[in-house]
């Protein structure tokens, strides 16, 4: 074993301290679910549930948001191949507009673990302290880079949304979606002042820039 994967296997090891102290009460179907999508002003809040074998350590795995989009599209087969079980929710902007973003994250989140084919035992969550599920959770600050589980929904959440908004980049090409999936840079704020909105477009995001 090389230096840099001992390095890496004393991070994951560290990553997996939540589920391991679960696994050694004999809880193994541990789910960890992280949404992305959260602050776009364009298209859906995407969650994802990930229940891996217990102890498995999948190289790399990570916070999304510290990987490059190669590394993630590369992990999101790996994660899909090695997990005990995963499912996405998806929550559209017209919902998002109804109930707002918090109860659309949270009903995400729940979509999510109610489609894992394995019923999860108890759920870690990044951060959101109220989760509409009938399955014991712990939410943790910054989950995505201290849970292992976390951190490969927040890989699955993240790509299974890009690939969405590159698609609509096919649909509304004019705004940039494959660019800056949805978020409210300079071009993108640019491309709402000359054209207008669009059907995927957050209308409650978007009241100041029309």
């Amino acid at each position: 074993m090389s230096e840099m994967t001992e390095k890496e296997s004393l991070r994951l090891e560290e990553m997996l301290a939540y589920e391991k102290e679960l696994y050694n009460k004999g809880i193994l179907r541990v789910a960890g679910i992280d949404e992305a999508g959260r602050g776009p002003l364009a298209g859906p809040v995407v969650a994802a549930a990930v229940i891996l074998e217990p102890g498995d350590k999948i190289e790399y795995v990570n916070d999304s948001k510290k990987l490059s989009e190669k590394r993630r599209e590369e992990l999101f087969e790996i994660i899909k191949k090695r997990a005990k079980a995963y499912a996405v929710g998806i929550v559209d902007e017209k919902t998002i507009d109804e109930i707002n973003i918090l109860e659309a994250t949270r009903l995400a989140m729940k979509k999510a673990v109610e489609g894992l084919a394995t019923k999860a035992e108890y759920v870690l969550v990044d951060a959101e302290k109220k989760v509409p599920i009938d399955v014991p959770y712990i939410p943790i600050i910054k989950g995505d880079a201290k849970s292992e589980s976390i951190a490969a929904a927040s890989i699955i959440a993240k790509v299974t949304r890009d690939h969405m908004m590159y698609e609509l980049d096919k649909k509304y090409p004019e705004y940039g979606f494959a660019k800056h999936k949805g978020y409210g840079t300079a071009q993108h704020i640019k491309a709402i002042n000359e054209i207008g909105l669009c059907d995927v477009h957050r209308k409650s995001f978007c009241k100041k820039f029309v």
